[in-house]
């Protein structure tokens, strides 16, 4: 039976999804991801999409996870001509009925002094801090740079 809906699926151009996405409650968490590192390498950035299809805000406190000394929110921003990094005061913010995205305005995860080299491929487990929703398991692909494109996404 479920092979014929497969086939059945297929014929009709509906493709069973791959998707990689960690719902919890009125909150969606898609695609998180960090960058592959070169040997050595003292930081990693992560990113993710957040969707909050419910009708109270909500934020995303911390990420915590193994694989590194400590995971830290930052965005980047240019002062002067120069470029740094500063911690992501208060959170990402989490409208209600809409998205936030750990990637857009130059903010990322920063994962600091990785315990070993990320390697494209990988997953690597991590929790979600949530002012409301509370703690959220995800899973992060861990994926290759692009010259051109910057992570390169499979979906």
């Amino acid at each position: 039976m479920r092979l014929s809906l497969l086939v059945l699926l297929c014929a009709i151009g509906v493709a069973p999804s791959h998707a990689h996405e960690f719902p919890s409650g009125a909150l969606l968490v898609d695609h998180p991801v960090i960058r592959e590192t070169p040997p050595r390498a003292q930081v990693a950035g992560g990113y993710l999409t957040i969707v909050n299809n419910g009708t109270e805000p909500d934020t995303l406190l911390s990420i915590e996870s193994d694989v590194a000394k400590s995971v830290e929110l930052h965005r980047s921003v240019i002062t002067d001509g120069i470029a740094s990094m500063r911690p992501l005061e208060g959170g990402l913010p989490v409208p209600a009925g809409a998205s936030a995205r750990l990637g857009d305005d130059g903010t990322h995860a920063m994962f600091i002094e990785p315990v070993r080299p990320l390697v494209a491929g990988e997953e690597v487990p991590a929790v979600l801090v949530f002012e409301k929703a509370g703690r959220v398991p995800v899973v992060f692909n861990v994926e290759k740079i692009t010259a051109d494109q910057g992570i390169a996404h499979d979906h």
